[in-house]
């Protein structure tokens, strides 16, 4: 019986086409099975009986790898999946789950996977069948499959040169001397979302700055890039774009991004616990469909519904006017089949008002070859009815932009900062007075941030907010402002633990371990920032608290 593999991992763009063989008898028990190049039979793994942890040597003639499981899971959790280098560094992890059953990678989509690269195949969760394998992990090496074998021999076996086709073309040496794009050596062509602002309208606009070849290999240390042990990643991946979403005193939910060599994180949902900064990898918590890997969307959590709505992005060539909701009750993902119209969206805001989203900016795809425009338009979007509608607004509008912020105070306003529309990044501010629907530009004094987009915004007490970092089209930024709403006067703040120059970050304010009695409940909050790049081609993972009491003593 031939089956196809579906639903390929949803963060690898191309497809591999791959016939497989697999006896009834397998199929009926559950497997997870790999193939080793486009020309090769699929070899077993793991199954019902033996180790639950294995490790294959990858040769490097191995162009592509597609990892899968078949039969039924039962009581399994997952099968986690490392990616190694030949010096034991990490490249990239992935996740076989109930609801993602197949994963593939490519040679040319991790740069550093050119001598060949170690597979580390570990399951997780109870057995239908007992077993007395008590062993250690298992060295397989890559080789043909046959049904009368199912479990390849020891790796000093004879490893089988695989003839394997490259689905896409690579840059030569000369193409790469040439400064050939980075985005089109990783198959990435025209990926206009990931443009950045320029602040001179000298210059043509830039592409985010990637890195192409650092100094040395990246390391895996907690707080930087991925930490990760024998058994697995215990931290999210190093990213840019992400969301974090807070859903309770204790717990945030980390959504998407885009990390290294432009590829977006195949560990997209992530739990933060917040008394101890750990991490739990979520993406096997939650059932249903997830949604695409992506950049530039956003997620709102409604404290009354208890779900989480993600709305828009985008991934390279495709765009997003989809939204996905996520029960934080019973961790179930659903898309919503919505009503009237809202145009595909990135860099917009999201804003959550009396159980409705404000959405409002953003790029948005026109067709070749114009660039990416942006959107001054509103949308708002009823979770009740599952409906799109637009509002009519009065007064004066901020103009198109993308990559601002929007904090919602509890007045009942919408404060818009900054932002960009090539080659223009902004630095004014506007104010959504949603009783009236009335828009107006705010007239500030004090020190006021200089143009920039990408930040980091939180609400820090009933009357005032936080900007940190973003990107002014050249540089990332490291400096803080606050804005108080009744005064209308921004601050500078200078704090250690805001002193990292970073943009594409996301800063959320969590309570307190520890309740304290106050006047002013925001101040017993702490305020966490996480993740972003220097658009020098670093990507952070770490999780930096600033107590919302110290901040104010600053003012």
């Amino acid at each position: 019986m031939n089956v196809v593999p579906t639903n390929l991992w949803r963060e690898t763009e191309s497809a591999i086409n791959i016939q497989i063989h697999i006896p009834h008898r397998e199929m009926e028990e559950f497997g997870v099975y790999a193939v080793f190049g486009v020309d090769a039979s699929p070899q077993r793994l793991l199954g019902e009986e033996g180790p639950r942890q294995v490790s294959v040597a990858v040769p490097p003639t191995v162009h592509q790898v597609v990892l899968f499981s078949s039969g039924p899971w039962g009581e399994r959790i997952c099968v986690n999946a490392d990616l190694y280098d030949v010096h034991r560094t990490l490249i990239t992890i992935g996740k076989l789950t109930p609801y993602n059953r197949c994963l593939s990678w490519e040679q040319w989509e991790e740069e550093t996977w050119t001598n060949g690269a170690t597979l580390n195949v570990t399951l997780e969760g109870g057995y239908m069948v007992q077993h007395s394998w008590s062993g250690p992990a298992l060295i397989l090496a890559a080789k043909e499959h046959t049904p009368k074998d199912a479990i390849a021999p020891p790796l000093e076996a004879q490893v089988l040169e695989l003839n394997c086709k490259r689905k896409r073309k690579r840059a030569t040496p000369g193409e790469r001397d040439a400064g050939k794009d980075a985005r089109m050596l990783v198959g990435e062509e025209d990926e206009m979302e990931n443009l950045c602002p320029n602040s001179s309208p000298e210059q043509t606009t830039p592409v985010r700055k990637v890195r192409r070849h650092t100094k040395g290999r990246q390391k895996l240390f907690p707080g930087r890039g991925q930490a990760a042990t024998s058994q697995g990643a215990v931290t999210p991946s190093g990213r840019w774009g992400q969301m974090l979403c807070p859903i309770d005193a204790q717990t945030a939910i980390l959504i998407g991004g885009q990390g290294a060599r432009m590829q977006f994180c195949k560990d997209p949902l992530w739990k933060l616990c917040t008394e101890d900064l750990s991490w739990v990898a979520a993406e096997t918590l939650a059932q249903g469909p997830t949604p695409e890997a992506r950049i530039g969307h956003t997620a709102v959590y409604d404290t009354d519904s208890k779900r989480i709505f993600v709305f828009g992005g985008s991934k390279n060539k495709k765009w997003f006017n989809d939204v996905h909701i996520l029960d934080t009750q019973s961790w179930k993902w659903t898309m919503v089949e919505a009503q009237g119209k809202v145009p595909p969206l990135a860099y917009h805001s999201c804003s959550l008002f009396r159980g409705e989203l404000f959405v409002l900016g953003g790029v948005f795809p026109r067709p070749n070859p114009e660039p990416d425009g942006c959107s001054d338009s509103l949308y708002i979007f009823d979770p009740q009815l599952s409906i799109w509608y637009q509002p009519i607004v009065i007064g004066a509008s901020p103009s198109p932009r993308s990559g601002h912020s929007a904090c919602v105070m509890p007045e009942g306003k919408i404060y818009v900062f900054g932002g960009w529309d090539t080659p223009v990044c902004y630095s004014d501010m506007f104010v959504l007075d949603l009783g009236l629907m009335e828009f107006s530009a705010v007239q500030t004094s004090g020190k006021k941030p200089s143009p920039r987009c990408w930040h980091g915004s939180v609400v820090i007490s009933a009357t005032k907010f936080l900007i940190h970092g973003g990107y002014n089209g050249n540089n990332s930024l490291s400096d803080a402002f606050v804005f108080d709403t009744e005064t209308n006067i921004w601050t500078e703040v200078t704090l250690p633990q805001l002193s990292l120059a970073r943009a594409g970050h996301s800063i959320i304010a969590m309570e307190m371990p520890v309740a304290r009695q106050s006047a002013d409940q925001q101040a017993d909050k702490t305020l966490l920032v996480f993740g972003g790049g220097d658009n020098e081609g670093t990507f952070y993972a770490d999780v930096t608290a600033v107590a919302v009491r110290e901040l104010l003593t600053l003012l």
